[in-house]
């Protein structure tokens, strides 16, 4: 497995080798789980070169000391990402991807300022940014990213359209925790305790989604699962909302189930976390 920190290094080796066929990118921040594990072999499935890269893009964190406390565990990373064959890993500094401030800003509408873009301004436009950049270094011809963060993968799907990147996305199913709690980051930052209680995020999900396809009202479904998290200890509950995902608004009644999915964020400990689910599988 190389590891590559510049962008001239990954230029020049991507145009020297231009035979390695199909590429495929796992864009991660790094602290890495099962769940980026996952990406990447579905990636070595799809294609016949796999980049992963490894940046904490802090143009996506509207709050610094979220950016402060992000886990970094570059060699356990490393070695996690050669046991699963990954062939190369981009790992730029900071200053190579930005020399300076970036003035640049991308507007996704309604896809922005809904649900995450709300409570996170600024954070989709830090990700098309980044993801811009990482397209336009390697070309890739497939790019893997996380169904947990649905949002952010229809902010790209809709970047990847009005750019005309030539890249084939792909949404890979949530990786969870026996107990249900969606793999992610921020889980280290949580006791074993506190991860089993955020475990209550997924099965509210679960029981939501049953019954609005047993077409229980959207609002009975609401007051359900917000009653549900008032009852936790060390958990509340952000949003909970049922949207469209063409633009992420939240839905009073269900229109078009197909592209209808379940969201929720919630607290813990001064943790973020976030989980959803499809109407449908």
């Amino acid at each position: 497995m190389r590891v590559i920190h510049t962008i001239k290094e990954i230029r020049e080796y991507l145009r020297d080798n231009a035979n390695t066929g199909h590429i495929g990118l796992v864009p991660t921040m790094g602290a890495l789980h099962d769940g980026h594990l996952q990406l990447v072999r579905k990636a070595k499935k799809e294609s016949d070169f796999v980049i992963a890269t490894i940046f904490v893009n802090p143009a996506q964190f509207n709050n610094p000391q979220d950016l402060e406390k992000y886990p970094v565990q570059t060699d356990q990373d490393l070695e996690k990402l050669r046991q699963n064959a990954c062939d190369m890993v981009f790992m730029p500094q900071r200053e190579e991807l930005y020399p300076r401030e970036p003035s640049l800003r991308i507007d996704f509408g309604t896809l922005e300022t809904a649900l995450e873009g709300e409570f996170r301004p600024g954070h989709f436009a830090g990700v098309g940014l980044i993801i811009s950049k990482l397209f336009n270094i390697i070309q890739p011809d497939h790019a893997f990213f996380g169904q947990k963060d649905i949002q952010q993968f229809f902010v790209i799907k809709k970047l990847t359209e009005e750019l005309n990147f030539q890249v084939q996305l792909h949404m890979v199913p949530t990786v969870r925790e026996v107990s249900g709690l969606a793999m992610s980051s921020r889980n280290l930052r949580l006791s074993p305790a506190e991860q089993e209680e955020a475990a209550l995020i997924y099965r509210c999900l679960i029981e939501a989604r049953k019954a609005l396809l047993q077409q229980v009202s959207i609002e009975e479904v609401k007051q359900t699962l917000s009653l549900q998290f008032s009852r936790s200890q060390h958990l509340d509950l952000e949003y909970f909302e049922i949207v469209d995902t063409s633009n992420f608004l939240p839905l009073s009644s269900i229109q078009s189930p197909d592209q209808t999915a379940l969201c929720i964020a919630a607290v813990i400990n001064e943790v973020r976390l976030i989980d959803n689910l499809p109407l449908f599988d």
